[in-house]
C-alpha cells in the first residue's frame, strides 16, 4: 500500500523534480498611471474637460497581455487614449508570463465643476470643531448642505454635493446637526432634513473620511434644517468615552440613543414617550423645539465605558405636551433615568450649553427660538449645583438684544467665553454683537461692533473659540461665517471667512448672445438680481434695492446692453421691476407696473424682452402684459388667466432670438392634479397669442412650475425644447407641431407624483465643433433610471450624462447654457449658489 501511495504522488507530480509545477502561479501588482495634458502621474483617478482626451498606461511594461475595457478602451495596447463623452470607468486586465490575471480600475471624471462667485448669501447654522485636531472645523447650513475648513486653501470645501444629495434628495441639504468622534477625526456624523413633520424622513450621514463621502440610515423621526431655532444644538453627540454610543435630542419625538455608531436607534423612554403628531406640531406654529441638545459631563475620552452623567434641555413646546416640569435634565447612569434640574428661569430655550475645563456649564437662557431671538436672555455659570448670573439682556428702548451662541476655553476664575448678542442689527457705538469675557463672566467687552474690518450682526446663534488658538474666534450670520484672529486686541480686526461657500438661492438665470459684455444675469432670493462680468469674482453690477428677490431677467438679444428684471423688495414686499441700458452698470425702476406685479411676487413669473424698450411681464398667477414704452405704461395680452390650484402658477415667457416678432408662453397646469400643459404663439411681439393646438395634442403633463422648463434655439427660428417635469418635447416649426423624445422618464414610487421628474430643466448653448445640430442641449432629468444632466449635441438623437455622482449639488433648480463656451453650462443646486462646468 505504501508503494502504491508513493508511485501516486510521482505520478501527480508531487516529487521534488516537479515542486514548481506545483506551486500557485503568482499574480503581478498592477502601478496605475494617467497622463492628462502631457503629464504622466501615478494615479488610478482623473478628471477631463469635455471633449479632452488622456492616456492610459499602467505599468508593468513588458512580460505580459493586456486586455481591456469601459471608456472606450479597446484591443491590447497597454496605453490606451481616451476621449469619454461622460464619467466612466476603465478596467485594465493584465495577464502575466504564468497565467496569473490582475485587475486594475481607473476612475474618469469628465468636465470640471466651480463656484459662480458670489460669496456667502445664506444664514450658516453652526460651526463645529474637532476639539483635539488643530483646524478641522465644519460648517453646517440651512438649505445648502455642510461644508469643511481647508486651511492650506483657506478655503470652505463643499462636502454633500455627490453621492445621497441627488435629483429627489434636495430635503438633506438641510442640516440639523454635525457631530464629530473625538476619539477619531476622521469620523464625522450628520443629521440632515430640512423640515419636521411627524413623519420619520431624515436621515443620519456618517463618514470616515471627513465628509469626502457618505454612507446614511434612516432616522426614525424628523429632523428641521431650515426651521426656526435651526441654530440650537447641537442636538445629536458622540460620548467621547465610548465612540459607539450616541445620543440625539429630536424635535418632534423626544430624544434618542444608538448603541451601535448610528446604524439603529431607540427613544429613550426614560425620559419622554411622546412622539408629536402634526396636529401638535401645527400647533406650536409648525416648528417644533423638542429635545434642544446635549452634553456630556466629561473631560476625558477613549474606547472605554459610556459616560454616565450628561444634561439635556427640553423645550417648552415639547415639555409642555409630554408633562415633563423642567427644561433641563440629568442623568447619572448614561440616560437610564432622568432628574429634573432646577434652573433660574423657566418657560425659557436653552439654545447653548457648553462645559469648562474645570467641569462648569455655561447655559444660555432665551425667551425666543431664533433665528435672531430677540429678549429677554440669561446667561448662567452652573457648577452642578449652584446657578451663577454672569449676563442678562432686555428690552430698552428701540433694542431688543437676545443672546445665542456661546464658547469657551481654560478654566477657573480665567476662564474666556465668548458670547453671541443676537437680534443686535447694525453697528454703531454701544452695540452687542460678540461680548468677550477673560474672567469667566466676571466683566465684559464687546470685540466686533465699531472694530476693524467687517462686522455682521443680527443673527450670531453660534459662536465658537478655536481649540488650538484662544485668539481665534468665528461666528455665524445669514449671510455666512465671519471671524476675528487676534480677540485679545483691545481692537481685535473682523473678515469674511467664506471663500468656498455658495448659498444664494437662484430663482432665474439668462446668458446672453455671443460676445456680450457679461457673462450671465442672476435672479436669486434674498440677494435680488445681480449681473455677472467675471464668474471668478464677485459682481458689483445690480439695481441696487438690498434686501430684495429677484424674480426674472431678460435681455434684448441684438442689443445685449438693454435688461429687463422683475423682483421684490423684501421689507416691504412690494414687487419691482427695473431695467438698465448699459449692461448693468446702471439700473433705473419702471415707471409703472402691469396688472398683478405688485402684489403676485412669488417666484412663478417670467420676463421676456423683444428689443430695446419692449418687455413682456407674466408676474405670478396673471394675465401678462407687454410695454413698447420702457414701463411708461402696460397692456394686458389676451393670454388666459390662470385658475387657482392651491399652489402658485405663471406662464413661462421666451423670445425667438432669430425673429423677436415671436414670443411663446407655456402654461405648465400648475401642479400635477391641474389641466394639461399648453403652449401659446405670438407673432406680434407678445401683444397677442394664438394657442398651439400642436401642443394640445402632444398631450403635455401637467406640473408645477419649479419642475417644468421652456426654451429656445438662439440660432434657429422656431426652434423650441420643453420639459414638461416627466418628458422632452421639441418643436421646429414655433410650436405648431411637437415631438416627444423617448429617452427621459420620471421615476414613480407609491405616490401620484414621481419620486424622481423625469425631465425638469432645459437649456441650449453654444454648439460643439463640427456638430450637426446648430446647438448643445442641456436638460436635467432620467435617462434608463439615472438622474443627472445630460447632453445632446445632435439635436437629441443621442445623449451623454454631463455630470457625474460626485456633482449633483442636492438636486438642480434652473439652468442656463453659454452661448461663447461650448460644454458649459449654469446650474442652481439646492442652496449652493451658481456652479458652472467645463
Amino acid at each position: 500500500m505504501r508503494l502504491r501511495l508513493s508511485t501516486l504522488l510521482m505520478a501527480l507530480g508531487a516529487g521534488t523534480g516537479s515542486a514548481a509545477i506545483a506551486q500557485t502561479c503568482a499574480p503581478t501588482a498592477i502601478t496605475p498611471y494617467v497622463n492628462v495634458n502631457g503629464t504622466w502621474t501615478q494615479t488610478a483617478s482623473a478628471t477631463l474637460k469635455t471633449g479632452t482626451s488622456a492616456i492610459l498606461g499602467p505599468q508593468p511594461t513588458r512580460g505580459g497581455a493586456w486586455s481591456w475595457s469601459g471608456c472606450g478602451t479597446s484591443g491590447a495596447s497597454r496605453e490606451q487614449t481616451i476621449t469619454p463623452a461622460g464619467a466612466c470607468t476603465a478596467t485594465a486586465t493584465y495577464t502575466n508570463s504564468c497565467g496569473a490575471k490582475t485587475q486594475q480600475n481607473f476612475s474618469i471624471k469628465v468636465g470640471t465643476w466651480a463656484s459662480v462667485k458670489f460669496g456667502g448669501g445664506g444664514y450658516v447654522t453652526g460651526l463645529i470643531f474637532h476639539p483635539t485636531t488643530a483646524n478641522l472645523l465644519y460648517a453646517r447650513t440651512d438649505i445648502g448642505g455642510a461644508y469643511r475648513w481647508n486651511p492650506s486653501a483657506s478655503s470652505w470645501v463643499p462636502i454633500t454635493d455627490g453621492l445621497g444629495f441627488g435629483g429627489s434628495e434636495s430635503s438633506f441639504h438641510g442640516i440639523e446637526s454635525i457631530a464629530v468622534d473625538p476619539n477619531n477625526d476622521q469620523l464625522v456624523y450628520m443629521a440632515a432634513g430640512m423640515y419636521n413633520s411627524d413623519k420619520a424622513d431624515a436621515r443620519l450621514y456618517i463618514s470616515s473620511n471627513r465628509g469626502d463621502s457618505w454612507t446614511y440610515v434612516n432616522l426614525p423621526f424628523s429632523t428641521g434644517g431650515n426651521n426656526g431655532g435651526r441654530a440650537i444644538g447641537e442636538r445629536l453627540m458622540v460620548d467621547p468615552n465610548k465612540p459607539s454610543t450616541l445620543f440625539y435630542g429630536s424635535r418632534t419625538a423626544g430624544l434618542w440613543k444608538s448603541t451601535d455608531s448610528g446604524r439603529t436607534w431607540a427613544q429613550v423612554t426614560s425620559l419622554s414617550t411622546l412622539k408629536m403628531t402634526q396636529d401638535q406640531i401645527n400647533g406650536v406654529g409648525g416648528a417644533a423645539m423638542g429635545v434642544e441638545l446635549v452634553v456630556y459631563d466629561t473631560g476625558s475620552k477613549g474606547t472605554g465605558g459610556a459616560t454616565q452623567t450628561l444634561y439635556t434641555a427640553v423645550a417648552p413646546d415639547y415639555a409642555g405636551l409630554a408633562g415633563l416640569s423642567a427644561n433641563l435634565y440629568k442623568s447619572t447612569n448614561g440616560g437610564a433615568s432622568w432628574t429634573a434640574v432646577s434652573t433660574p428661569v423657566s418657560g425659557y430655550h436653552i439654545p447653548h450649553m457648553v462645559r469648562a475645563a474645570d467641569g462648569v456649564f455655561y447655559v444660555v437662557f432665551t425667551k425666543d427660538a431664533g433665528p435672531g431671538a430677540g429678549g429677554p436672555a440669561r446667561l448662567y455659570k452652573f457648577d452642578g449645583s449652584t446657578w451663577t448670573l454672569l449676563k442678562s439682556e432686555d428690552p430698552n428702548g428701540g433694542t431688543n438684544f437676545g443672546l445665542g451662541g456661546v464658547s469657551v476655553q481654560g478654566s477657573g476664575a480665567t476662564t474666556r467665553i465668548a458670547l453671541g448678542v443676537t437680534n443686535s442689527w447694525g453697528n454703531w457705538s454701544g452695540q452687542q454683537i460678540v461680548q468677550l469675557s477673560d474672567n469667566a463672566g466676571l466683566t465684559w467687552r464687546e470685540i466686533e461692533a465699531t472694530m476693524p474690518g467687517e462686522s455682521a450682526s443680527g443673527w450670531v446663534d453660534d459662536v465658537e473659540i478655536d481649540p488650538s488658538n484662544r485668539d481665534h474666534i468665528l461666528h455665524v450670520h445669514g449671510g455666512g461665517v465671519l471671524e476675528t484672529k487676534n480677540a485679545s486686541s483691545a481692537t481685535p480686526t473682523w473678515s469674511g471667512t467664506i471663500n468656498g461657500i455658495e448659498e444664494t438661492a437662484p430663482q432665474a438665470i439668462v446668458t446672453p448672445p455671443a460676445g456680450a459684455p457679461y457673462v450671465l444675469v442672476n435672479s436669486s432670493g434674498d440677494v435680488g438680481t445681480w449681473v455677472h462680468t467675471d464668474i471668478t469674482k464677485t459682481p458689483t453690477l445690480n439695481p441696487g434695492l438690498g434686501w430684495s428677490n429677484g424674480i426674472s431677467a431678460d435681455m434684448a438679444w441684438s442689443d445685449s446692453q438693454y435688461i429687463a428684471g422683475a423682483g421684490v423688495v423684501n421689507s416691504s414686499g412690494a414687487g419691482t421691476g427695473y431695467w438698465s441700458g448699459d449692461g448693468g452698470k446702471t439700473w433705473a425702476t419702471f415707471a409703472s407696473l402691469p396688472a398683478g406685479a405688485a402684489n403676485n411676487t412669488s417666484s412663478e413669473g417670467s420676463v421676456a424682452v423683444t428689443a430695446r424698450n419692449r418687455v413682456v411681464w407674466a408676474p405670478a398667477n396673471s394675465v401678462p402684459s407687454y410695454t413698447t414704452n420702457n414701463g411708461a405704461s402696460w397692456v394686458a395680452t389676451n393670454l388666459p388667466s390662470l385658475p387657482g390650484v392651491g399652489w402658485n402658477r405663471g406662464y413661462r415667457l421666451v423670445t425667438d432670438r432669430k425673429n423677436p416678432n415671436k414670443v411663446y408662453a407655456y402654461d405648465s397646469g400648475g401642479a400635477w392634479w391641474a389641466s394639461a400643459g399648453k403652449v401659446y404663439v405670438s407673432n406680434d411681439g407678445g401683444h397677442s397669442f394664438t394657442l398651439s393646438q400642436g401642443s394640445v395634442s402632444a398631450g403635455l403633463s401637467p406640473n408645477g412650475w419649479w419642475v417644468t422648463s421652456f426654451a429656445v434655439n438662439p440660432n434657429v427660428e422656431g426652434d423650441l425644447w420643453l420639459a414638461d417635469g416627466n418628458a422632452v418635447y421639441h418643436s421646429v416649426d414655433s410650436g405648431a407641431s411637437w415631438s416627444k423624445l423617448g429617452n427621459f422618464a420620471s421615476i414613480w414610487g407609491t405616490n401620484s407624483w414621481p419620486d424622481v421628474q423625469g425631465a425638469s430643466v432645459v437649456a441650449l448653448g453654444k454648439a460643439k465643433a463640427g456638430a450637426t445640430y446648430w446647438a448643445a442641449v442641456y436638460v436635467v432629468g432620467v435617462i434608463n433610471g439615472v438622474w443627472g444632466v445630460y447632453r445632446s449635441d445632435d439635436g437629441g438623437a443621442t445623449w451623454t450624462r454631463h455630470n457625474d455622482d460626485a456633482h449633483q449639488f442636492g438636486g438642480i433648480g434652473v439652468m442656463a447654457a453659454d452661448q461663447n463656451v461650448y460644454g458649459r453650462i449654469y446650474v442652481s443646486g439646492t442652496g449652493r449658489g451658481l456652479l458652472y462646468s467645463n
